[in-house]
């Protein structure tokens, strides 16, 4: 008999259900662009050059997420870098070319946001809000720690003497 997906397993599934989407779309439009780009460009449109540490902090993704972003996009001619005040300090700034398709990429974002909002219409709920309530109990009381308080409820009187 299979077994229902666990969380992780259906919150992966979903992650590459509406990638995979988002990118199909912008390919059918000719642009050369990956959905996880998006934090990087609207954090540079937002702070103009900065560092990857500052846009790290603006889009609320990790520094290795937007380092590993930084790397990919200008492979791609998206971003130019330079270095900054301290010579291990690398500032981003969009490219000509990111500049050039900007307004594609923005037309692409609306329509993206549209048919998300048909998606909270059918769950009856909004979707954004949901992780963003989840995202913030888990601020307050981590998953490590909810699993830890699970793990010492199941405990059994020896464990609980080996302590």
């Amino acid at each position: 008999m299979a077994r229902s997906p666990t969380l992780g397993t259906l919150l992966r599934h979903l992650i590459e259900c509406l990638d995979g989407a988002v990118e199909e779309a912008y390919l059918r439009t000719g642009i050369d662009y990956k959905p996880r780009y998006t934090p990087i460009v609207r954090a540079l449109q937002t702070l103009g050059p900065a560092s990857i540490r500052t846009i790290s902090q603006h889009a609320g993704i990790t520094h290795s997420a937007a380092s590993q972003t930084v790397t990919d996009m200008s492979k791609r001619k998206l971003l130019m870098i330079t270095s900054g005040d301290d010579a291990r300090e690398r500032i981003i700034s969009l490219s000509p070319a990111a500049e050039a398709i900007l307004p594609l990429v923005k037309q692409q974002w609306e329509i993206t946001e549209a048919a998300a909002r048909t998606l909270d219409a059918e769950l009856g709920l909004s979707l954004p809000d949901v992780l963003k309530n989840t995202l913030k109990l888990l601020a307050e009381h981590s998953f490590s720690d909810r699993i830890a308080a699970e793990r010492k409820k199941r405990e059994t009187p020896v464990e609980k003497s080996k302590r």
